[in-house]
Formats: structure tokens, C-alpha cells, sequence
């Protein structure tokens, strides 16, 4: 049955990859068609009203009456969502409303309705087509996957709307065929413990050898799921063998009494699993699964620095991104393995980008995705079926071909997210750069790093904070830092000019063992949902470390 189903799904997704591709080569006209015919579909809402959306007949009108502006002006417009009234910046009801994570920057809600759902669910279904693809050219069969983001809601507005994390979102909206994909009951997604839910869905996964996917929000979730097997591969086994949950786990019972009646004895799967134990020491997914297709997760921006730690845990089992979106818009397909590109989701938005020497521009000039240049970095802008108009999000992407018409971009760094000494603008694509090629040139792997600005000096240095993996030590820190420092430079041709006279040089701040697990509790504590949590690598926040143990401090 479960093989009958994925090649149902497979076969769905392999057309509406053909039609993508078809649509690819008709950029501007399908671009056009969508955008107009979202005006038609919005103009009476409140917004729609406001604007006169009904007027516009052509591009040219549209980005000449309707001004760029943040989250700030849509936010009345939000509250009016959440209170239940309708038609204010969506005609269809809103069904869901996307809470954002707040790790950057404050929490946004966004509405979701049925048909904007849709329009990120077919971009999912191209995405799906390309990795069938992909798999097939590699010789690869696909099984079922193996996922452990919660599905719990963080509430409900006053009028009653469900709201919470994109990810709880897509899969609380999933069809019926979809949810039969997992290897894992959908129940087992349900457990607010984050230890309860990896340890079920591992559980259950390892009744299957042949597990097909695995999938993550992000590259460091990936790594997670990879420590809870490891570190909890004897109780794990020990379960499977007997067809239990282990007591201690903080499961709720309903929860528990559900899934306990769903497992099944697997005492010959779990003395494999044991002897694979026993020979190798412990227990990774690469052991537990050696017929593991791909790993799902996102790719691009800082996530080059998780993917150095993969190996260890995942052999060369390839990467696809899937889609490149948000929880405000979708912006790109992936379109293959191992692979940071995406081709412009031009079914899913109309889109804008705006070039670098417009960036300090109130309502800078934009370029449409036909005018755009390789090669070139743009903040690129959406408007879509969530109600946004010209909405700049703030991610700064890098046009790095074409695929017939249509751009292939790659995402580089949110453009609000800089350091600054004086004037020199650092990114954290800049410096994850750096520590990928430190973790090789020393052969240390970190735990995790934010590079911060010390805070008595003017100009302040910039703080280098690594914490190192367990059982490694940095042997020679002077030279890191320096390194640190001439990679920097390498890269950045703002840093080294400055550097030469203004900005002074970096220090090396080396962090107790633990110290970014307590960064990431204090973040949860703050209501970030655990499965959308990203640790920045670069803060402007003074306080944003404070309280963590110094072991070491070096200057270059």
C-alpha cells in the first residue's frame, strides 16, 4: 500500500514539474498573468480598496501606485486578522495564521487561506518532481520519511484562528496521502516534549531498514536527531526489541496508550541493530540506515558550516534543499542534490529585486526577474496570496544563472543581519565562510560560533566566540584568530580596507563547554519554536552572550 501510495504522489509531482518547466520558458507572461490576476482576485478587500487595485491594469501601473513597505504597516492590518474580521488583506478566510520565529527580529503573524496554501503546496510538488528526478539519474529508490517537527499549535486568536510555526502549519494542512508518507505515525509528531518526539519517531523508524528520506527544517535539527540516536541507542534498541515505550519518557498517556498499540515486537531487528552497536561503538543514522536516499533540509545562507559535520553521522548521503520559502513567501525550487540554487518560484509570486546601489533608497528602484544580471546580489521583494504587496523581507539574494528565462538565485544573507565596527558591514555568509575553512585548515570541529563586538573599546573589536566539539582542543588559538582575521579579509573588501586604520583587531573568545546549549534554552524561553530555532552567527547585541563562561580570551 505504502509503495502504491508514494508512486501516486511521485507521478503528481513529476507532472507538476513538467509544467514548472514548461512555464520556464515564459517568464515574463506568466509573472504578468499572476500578478494581475491576484489584483483582480484582492481588489475588493481593505487593503485592495485602500490602493485601488482594481485600477491597475498593467506591471508598470502596479509598481508606480503601490509603494514597498516592512511589516510595520501591515501589522494593524494583522490585528484586524486575528480579531476575526474578514476581507481586510486576503478575499478567501483566513485558515492559519504563520507565526514567525523572532529569532532575528520580532514575532509577525501571516495570514494563511486555502488557495495561498495551494500555491505553496504546488511549489512542494515541483520540488518533489526535481528530487524524483535526482534519485532516479543516482539509481536511488525513495521510501517512506523519517520527520520529527512537532505539529502543536501555539494557540488561538481571540476569533478562534489557529496560529504557530510555518512548519506546524504546512503539515497541520497536509492532505490525508501526505500524511501517510512518514515512517512514523502522525501521532507521533503530536508529543510537546521535544525528547518524547524524537525518541517515538526514531522508535519507529528503526523498525524499517530501508528508510528513504530523512528530513529537517534546518541542517543543525538534522545534527540533533542524530544525537538523540546516538545517545539514546541502548534504551531505543531495548524498546524495539519488546515492542514498548520506555516509562521514563515524558510521553503524554493518551499519546502514549495510542502509539504503544501501533509497535510491534522487532527482536530480530533489534539484535542487528545491537550488534551494529557493539562493532562501531555507537550508533548513527548511516548505520541505522544504510539505504537512506537523501536528507530534506534547507540549504544556503550559513548552512555550509552544519554540513562539514554530516559526514560523521550521514556518510555522503546527498542534501536537497526542497523549497527555498518562509513563513511569509516562497521563493525557490531546488532542483537538485547537493545543490544551493534554486529557480525562482515564479507560480507561487510575483517578484521584484532591488540592486545593491538602491539599498539606502526609501522606495528604491526595482528590476524585474527578466532585467536582473548574474553574478549580482538583489534584496528581492513578493507579492503574493498572503496579502503582501511589494513586501521586502530582507533577504539578500545572489542571481547566479538562468534556467531557460527564468532566474536561478541563491540565498545569501538576511540584509538587516550586519556587524559593523565602523562602517564595514559583515554578514553572516561572510564569516560562516571563514570558520567553514578554519574547521578544515586546523582540523577542529566547533560546536557552534557568534562573532559579537566587545563593548568598552570604540571602535569595538569583534569577538570571535567558538565553542569547541567535545574531546577537541584548539592547539594554537593565536593563530586562529589571525587566521580568522586574514580569511576575513580574503573575502570581505570592506573589512580589509578598514582594517588597515579603523577597525581593530578580532579577539578569540573560546566558550565553556555548553555555553551555546544555554544560548539556545534562553532562546526557546523566549517562545521560539524549537524546530524554527537558528542560532545566529553574528549578533550586534552586547548581551547576547553574556553570562557564559570565558575559558580563553587571545587577539590576534
Amino acid at each position: 500500500m505504502s509503495s502504491i501510495l508514494l508512486s501516486l504522489l511521485t507521478t503528481i509531482a513529476v507532472r507538476r514539474k513538467e509544467e514548472f518547466i514548461a512555464q520556464t520558458h515564459h517568464l515574463e507572461s506568466v509573472q504578468n498573468q499572476f500578478l494581475l490576476t491576484l489584483l483582480k482576485t484582492y481588489q475588493n478587500t481593505v487593503l485592495g480598496q485602500k490602493w485601488k487595485i482594481g485600477e491597475i491594469k498593467t506591471v508598470e501601473q502596479f509598481r508606480d501606485r503601490i509603494p514597498i513597505l516592512p511589516y510595520s504597516f501591515y501589522h494593524p492590518y494583522m490585528e484586524q486578522i486575528s480579531q476575526g474580521q474578514a476581507n481586510i488583506l486576503t478575499s478567501d478566510p483566513v485558515v492559519y495564521l504563520n507565526l514567525t520565529s523572532g529569532t532575528t527580529s520580532k514575532k509577525k503573524l501571516i495570514p494563511v487561506t486555502k488557495r495561498s496554501r495551494k500555491k505553496r503546496q504546488l511549489v512542494n510538488q515541483v520540488a518533489q518532481g526535481f528530487l524524483a528526478e535526482a534519485i532516479q539519474k543516482r539509481g536511488i529508490s525513495l521510501g517512506k520519511m523519517l520527520l520529527t517537527s512537532s505539529v502543536k499549535l501555539a494557540g488561538y486568536t481571540q476569533s478562534g484562528i489557529p496560529y504557530g510555526p510555518v512548519s506546524v502549519g504546512d503539515l497541520r494542512l497536509s492532505n490525508f496521502l501526505y500524511k501517510q508518507i512518514f515512517v512514523h505515525p502522525y501521532q507521533a509528531l503530536q508529543s510537546s516534549d521535544s525528547l518524547a518526539r524524537h525518541y517515538v519517531c526514531l522508535l519507529f523508524a528503526l523498525q524499517y531498514p530501508y528508510l528513504g528520506v530523512l528530513g529537517a527544517n534546518f541542517p543543525v535539527l538534522a545534527l540533533r536527531l542524530a544525537d538523540y540516536l546516538e545517545s539514546y541507542a541502548e534504551e531505543l534498541i531495548e524498546d524495539l526489541k519488546t515492542g514498548t515505550i520506555a516509562p521514563w519518557l515524558p510521553l503524554e498517556p493518551p499519546l502514549r496508550a495510542s502509539l504503544e498499540k501501533q509497535l510491534k515486537p522487532q527482536p530480530q531487528r533489534a539484535a542487528r541493530l545491537r550488534e551494529i552497536l557493539k562493532a562501531e561503538g555507537c550508533l548513527t543514522p548511516q548505520l541505522a540506515w544504510s539505504s537512506i536516499g537523501c536528507i530534506v533540509t534547507a540549504r544556503g545562507g550559513t548552512s555550509s558550516f552544519y554540513f562539514q559535520r554530516f559526514p560523521a553521522h550521514f556518510g555522503d548521503t546527498p542534501v536537497f534543499g526542497g523549497i527555498y520559502a518562509s513563513a511569509e513567501a516562497t521563493f525557490g525550487v531546488y532542483s537538485d542534490l547537493n545543490d544551493d540554487h534554486t529557480i525562482l518560484a515564479i507560480n507561487s509570486g510575483f517578484y521584484e529585486f532591488i540592486p545593491q546601489e538602491q539599498w539606502e533608497a526609501e522606495q528604491p528602484k526595482t528590476l524585474l526577474p527578466q532585467e536582473v544580471k548574474v553574478g549580482q546580489p538583489y534584496r528581492i521583494l513578493v507579492t503574493n496570496y498572503n496579502g503582501f504587496y511589494r513586501y521586502d523581507i530582507g533577504d539578500v539574494v545572489e542571481v547566479v544563472g538562468f534556467y531557460h528565462q527564468t532566474p536561478i538565485i541563491t540565498f545569501r544573507y538576511r540584509y538587516k543581519g550586519l556587524l559593523s565596527s565602523t562602517t564595514e558591514k559583515t554578514t553572516e555568509y561572510h564569516v560562516t565562510q571563514v570558520m567553514g575553512q578554519l574547521q578544515q585548515e586546523f582540523s577542529v570541529p566547533l560546536e557552534s560560533f557568534c562573532v559579537t563586538l566587545s563593548e568598552q573599546e570604540i571602535p569595538p573589536h569583534y569577538l570571535v566566540n567558538i565553542e569547541l566539539r567535545p574531546g577537541y582542543r584548539l592547539n594554537n588559538p593565536e593563530y586562529f584568530v589571525t587566521r580568522f582575521d586574514d580569511k576575513l579579509k580574503q573575502i570581505h573588501t570592506s573589512y580589509a580596507l578598514k582594517r588597515k586604520d579603523q577597525v581593530p583587531p578580532p579577539r578569540l573568545r573560546i566558550l565553556a563547554p555548553g555555553s551555546f546549549a544555554q544560548v539556545r534554552q534562553r532562546l526557546l524561553d523566549r517562545g521560539i519554536p524549537e524546530s524554527h530555532l537558528k542560532l545566529p552567527h553574528i549578533s550586534e547585541d552586547r548581551q547576547f552572550l553574556a553570562g557564559l563562561n570565558v575559558e580563553q580570551e587571545i587577539t590576534a
